[in-house]
């Protein structure tokens, strides 16, 4: 059975793909970029990354071909592990290998494995349909030069007979200049009037206020009723995920050593797997929960995973 294609379904929706026994695919969201020298933008998208040391059966990948294949857990264990005896071989054999649309590994001088991811696939679900494109430069136009090509244009000439054939509108022209000064004068004149009764009516207005306010008196028969605020709580979206686990009661245990290693652990209900997640703790944003689950895989353990949803 070919497991690549899983692996891909499962990157759109999680943060962390573990491969039992081989490694752990993980994802990194990287905001738009827009390259400078290349006038290029590209829209939002994930990073993949790999860790050897993420080897333990979190029982996502094995319940997700379980459930597409329409067979049982167990026999999806086998095929994943008889997948990763192949990748093996042929690391042993090539040095190298390709997983389709996820990125090639090869194992190095030291025997470690390196992991090369293929950028052609973009794993981020919100920028379906979103690709890079290249903007053409802007070419702007240099007003100057259009200004002095004006300037030096050909000066338009009045002859004189021209000249002497309308001398009438000079005189017409002074007689409608001199209507216009005597009505803006008169104009002046009246919004002036205008403004000055304007004064005194709101100043005889704001006498009697004065006096109403002064005449007044205000009596409070009961006191006013207390004002309750409540603060929404922010969300709990990130959650550092200790394992999911087949029997209730090994959920139950794990919880009661992580409370009583003072981790704020808390169980959730069962996924549609059939599985019981434990918790080490829920956090309201990424960074947060990050730190928390380096400090986890450092000192309890390393097999912990990030989970992004709200409960």
């Amino acid at each position: 059975m070919n497991i690549q294609p899983y692996i891909a379904q499962l990157l759109y929706r999680y943060q962390c793909v573990t491969v039992p026994g081989f490694g752990a695919f993980l994802t990194e969201i990287q905001s738009a970029q827009w390259v400078e020298s290349a006038n290029s933008f590209f829209p939002p998208k994930k990073l993949i990354s790999f860790n050897a040391n993420l080897k333990n059966n979190d029982g996502l990948l094995a319940n997700h071909i379980a459930q597409s294949e329409k067979t049982s857990y167990d026999y999806a264990v086998s095929a994943i592990q008889y997948e990763v005896l192949t990748w093996k071989k042929a690391l042993e054999l090539d040095g190298t290998f390709s997983i389709k649309n996820i990125g090639n590994i090869r194992l190095n001088a030291d025997g470690n494995l390196v992991f090369t991811p293929i950028t052609q696939t973009n794993y981020l679900s919100s920028s379906f349909g979103l690709t890079s494109f290249v903007s053409p430069v802007v070419k702007r136009e240099i007003f100057e030069q259009k200004i002095e090509a004006l300037a030096e244009s050909k000066v338009i000439s009045l002859d004189a007979e021209e000249r002497k054939g309308n001398s009438y509108l000079k005189y017409a022209a002074i007689f409608i200049l001199g209507l216009g000064l005597t009505g803006s004068v008169s104009y002046s004149v009246y919004q002036n009037q205008i403004a000055t009764e304007t004064v005194l009516v709101e100043t005889a207005v704001q006498k009697q206020v004065q006096n109403k306010i002064q005449e007044a008196t205000f009596f409070i028969k009961s006191p006013l009723p207390a004002v309750t605020l409540s603060v929404k709580e922010s969300k709990m979206s990130y959650h550092v995920v200790a394992g999911a686990f087949r029997e209730e009661k090994n959920a139950q245990q794990i919880f009661e050593r992580l409370s009583k290693l003072g981790y704020k652990a808390k169980r959730i209900a069962p996924n549609k797997y059939g599985l019981f997640p434990v918790l080490y703790g829920s956090y309201a944003t990424l960074a947060e929960a990050n730190k928390v689950k380096t400090e986890v895989q450092e000192k309890d353990n390393p097999a912990a995973w990030l989970l992004i949803q709200s409960l």
